[in-house]
């Protein structure tokens, strides 16, 4: 995610700016501020710079921009020496047009670096022309002000035309005021039959209200709100609706209450699936490195981006920066992290941990199949997530500093743009020097976690890929521990994000926990057990995310079979912070699972981390109250908050579609895409870093500390981090199998160098026998079944899959079927599986 320079965090902070759609009302109105606005006398003293000329005609001032430019600031028209006041309030107007049309930006700003914007807007110029108006209040004094119009950023010429420019003070400022629609909000995509559906109503009203619930005409179930008074982060005064005893599915239900109708959703057991996919999905056309397909991903194709094809320097041979090392690395490849050409391994860290997460939670499922998102290696017989994960681990592992130099086996914190580039720009436009940054303790075990991880995941599917994983996992350990205090810079924050972070401890328990998962080593294990984070309470109330990682360690060691001793405590651990997180969705009237005084960047992500908190809570206790809450945190990002918009491209009648990007930026330019379906925004953030939100949303309670619009960079950006924890939790929730009445015990009976024995007893806990079974689990690592008695067993992958024989069908009650196998064994550790399938639905 794009992090401002401490410069422009702390300018914006003193900013007001209001946008308009019409002149603001002038309390007594100023005297005008611009010179020859009206360009009756020439063009003087307007300027441009070099490539383009100015000229009258038919009264308005008129520059030909030529087309092959990179950043907006590249051709520029503007006027110097403009007095603003203090806390004055300025009315902004122009009339502009532009042949053909074109995405402009209309700023007044410091006139020398920083450049420091009080106001900036990006009118879209059409061909006939149009006035806009603005205002905005000035943070400082400033005698000598620019109003300049950057014109730059377009592969093809056009032709720019202005007129009638005004600046006076005395204006009224104009209050935005968010569309929040109905009063009643809820999750717009929809319900499941079997889980919970709660509703928000913003009223008035202190006392119950009936609500009820329609299928078109129909009134197909009713109630009585429970009042709630006043929630802290909305600053409303709401009612609860609980309408969870409504079972059927069914498409277009509203919800009607004091006098308000929901906009329309579903109830149906499906209705995450393409949400789980469409979440994975936004991660191919992040890639950098690699052509997109337009045949794969249609109105998203463009040329595979810093490949060194001019103007790109490329990612093939990237330097560092001055100073830092005397050689240069192939770090092509891997996903762009947000909506900038950076690529950070301590966001890249988590994000492709979580997918590889969701995928070894429901390996024997199924789900992730080949073939699944349509990227171009499905068809090779590998699950389409761990390919999708795989062009992110391969950059991270080409980050790692090569033997024979200074640091080596420790990764570099980030490879980025020498200078920040502006909006739009496709990344095989972008023309900046590339530069890797200093190595960091951080990125080193992040990329030893996500290494270890993959060597037992991908072992069934890639032997090599997966010792060469494990290899760059130890190395990194190794590097860490030899120089466990090298910290990235805060102040490392031009071109691309800082991502600070000078505690590591988190870090080498996330690590170390991942190495003993897959190798059962005992030096690893010894690093847990005594890890201050082992034993502390890491569920806080905010969440997690990257520069907080000591919880996808815990969960992993909970959920993932392993032999740590004290294990018991490890999940005991789990569900007590997820009884928290629970506690916490229960105060809030609008159901999420967080619930500070302040909102964070990125707070969506942090709801969704929380939320997987109660998913792992489930799959190890089976309470349904854990598979709720995660299922009800999805009502709060697809509708249910206080703005009544889905935080998800292309999920609700209304949803955020102008997220921060430098290519998705249609509300810049149209023949530009909105981002992919299956999107998430960062949501609400109370820090307000950008102009945009400090202009709009200064006062904000914290839920409406959120603007979908494309400059808001602190509320609205997208990032492989955030998408991470939305597909994981979607998984989740598409996995909507009750409990199976069944236990199942795996005994291993044998073993030789390169094999072993193993039997598994089925038993019916239930009250009804079981006429036919399906029993699946998967492995760690690369076992392999090599043949089978009492069942007919077959494996893809870890996954393995035993049916019946005819003469073991059926189970009675209290009865139980045994059948065993002969398997190849794999280097690393050997757990007994612990997750187990009957018929589609977990044992309990």
């Amino acid at each position: 995610m794009i992090r401002p320079p401490a410069w422009l965090a702390l300018a914006v902070a003193a900013a007001a700016v209001t946008l308009s759609a019409v002149p603001a009302t002038a309390a007594e109105e100023g005297p005008e501020q611009i010179p020859n606005g009206t360009f009756d006398t020439g063009s003087a003293p307007w300027w441009s710079t070099a490539n383009t000329a100015l000229e009258v005609d038919g009264g308005r001032l008129c520059a030909d921009v030529p087309g092959g430019t990179v950043n907006p600031w590249d051709v520029i028209v503007g006027i110097n020496d403009i007095p603003l006041v203090k806390d004055e309030t300025y009315a902004f107007s122009f009339f502009a047009a532009a042949d053909p049309g074109h995405v402009a930006k209309a700023i007044v700003q410091m006139p020398s670096d920083p450049y420091t914007a009080y106001l900036s807007a990006s009118p879209e110029l059409s061909v006939s022309g149009n006035d806009y108006a603005y205002t905005f209040t000035s943070p400082v004094d400033q005698p000598k002000a620019q109003v300049v119009f950057q014109l730059g950023g377009g592969a093809t010429p056009w032709r720019f035309c202005l007129d009638d420019v005004s600046l006076k003070g005395g204006a009224e400022p104009d209050v935005y005021k968010p569309d929040t629609g109905p009063r009643v909000r809820v999750n717009m995509v929809g319900y499941l039959p079997s889980g919970p559906k709660n509703a928000t109503l913003v009223t008035e009203r202190t006392e119950p209200v009936t609500w009820r619930l329609r299928k078109g005409d129909e009134v197909v179930a009713t109630g009585e709100t429970t009042p709630r008074g006043t929630d802290a982060t909305s600053g409303q005064n709401v009612h609860s609706v609980d309408f969870g005893s409504f079972t059927a599915a069914g498409t277009g239900y509203t919800l009607e209450a004091d006098g308000e109708t929901s906009r329309p959703f579903d109830i149906g057991r499906d209705l995450y699936d393409r949400l789980r996919d469409d979440a994975l999905k936004f991660y191919y056309p992040q890639r950098s490195g690699a052509e997109i397909r337009d045949d794969l991903r249609p109105g998203y194709g463009r040329p595979a981006g810093h490949l060194g094809v001019a103007p790109n320097q490329g990612d093939v041979k990237v330097p560092c920066q001055p100073g830092v090392c005397d050689y240069s690395l192939d770090v092509s490849g891997g996903w762009y992290d947000a909506g900038d050409h950076g690529k950070y391994v301590v966001n890249g860290g988590i994000s492709v941990h979580q997918l590889m997460s969701a995928f070894e939670r429901a390996a024997a499922t199924g789900v992730f199949a080949d073939g699944q998102l349509d990227i171009p290696e499905s068809g090779n017989g590998v699950p389409d997530v761990l390919d999708e994960a795989r062009w992110e681990q391969e950059f991270l592992l080409s980050m790692q500093v090569p033997d024979g130099k200074p640091h080596a086996g420790m990764a570099h914190h980030k490879i980025h743009d020498a200078n920040w580039t502006g909006l739009p720009l496709l990344p095989h436009r972008d023309p900046q020097k590339r530069e890797l940054h200093p190595p960091s303790t951080a990125a080193t075990l992040n990329l030893a976690a996500t290494a270890a991880q993959a060597a037992r995941l991908f072992a069934p599917y890639d032997a090599a890929f997966a010792e060469r994983n494990l290899r760059a996992a130890r190395r990194a350990w190794a590097a860490a521990k030899a120089e466990p205090g090298i910290y990235a810079s805060p102040s490392d924050g031009v071109g691309g994000g800082a991502y600070e972070d000078a505690d590591v401890t988190d870090e080498f328990y996330w690590a170390a926990a991942e190495l003993y998962i897959t190798t059962g080593e005992k030096e690893f294990a010894d690093r847990v057990l005594a890890s201050p984070l082992h034993k502390a309470d890491i569920f806080h109330p905010e969440g997690f995310n990257w520069g907080s990682v000591a919880q996808l360690g815990r969960l992993d060691l909970a959920a993932v079979p392993n032999g740590l001793p004290g294990r018991d405590a490890v999940r005991a651990s789990v569900l007590a912070g997820a009884d928290k997180y629970l506690a916490v969705q229960k105060a809030q009237p609008y159901g999420m699972p967080y619930g500070p005084a302040r909102f964070e960047w990125g707070s969506n992500s942090q709801v969704l981390n929380n939320a997987v908190v109660l998913a792992v809570a489930h799959d190890l206790s089976g309470e349904a109250k854990y598979r709720d809450g995660a299922v009800e945190t999805m009502d709060y990002v697809l509708g249910r908050n206080a703005l009544n918009q889905s935080y998800v491209t292309g999920y609700g009648e209304v949803s955020s579609h102008n997220q921060h990007s430098r290519w998705y930026s249609h509300q810049l330019d149209p023949s530009l895409p909105n981002p992919p379906r299956g999107t998430l925004a960062g949501g609400p953030n109370s820090g307000l870093q950008d102009p945009v939100a400090q202009a709009k949303l200064r006062g904000c309670a914290p839920q409406f500390c959120y603007i979908d619009d494309i400059e808001s960079w602190s509320t609205n950006e997208l990032t492989i981090n955030w998408n991470a924890p939305l597909a994981w939790v979607a998984s989740f929730v598409a996995d909507d199998a009750p409990a199976a009445s069944c236990d199942v015990a795996y005994t291993r009976h044998g073993a030789w160098p390169d094999g072993f024995t193993a039997q598994v007893t089925l038993r019916n806990t239930g009250a009804k026998a079981i006429d036919g079974w399906t029993l699946k689990w998967s492995f760690l690592g690369g076992r392999k079944i090599t043949g089978a008695w009492s069942a007919a067993v077959d494996q893809k992958g870890s996954a393995v899959t035993a049916r019946n024989l005819d003469w073991n069908r059926r189970i009675a009650p209290g009865a139980s079927v045994t059948f065993g196998f002969n398997g190849r064994s794999a280097p690393g550790a050997d757990p007994a599986p612990e997750r187990f399938l009957l018929n589609g639905a977990p044992c309990r």
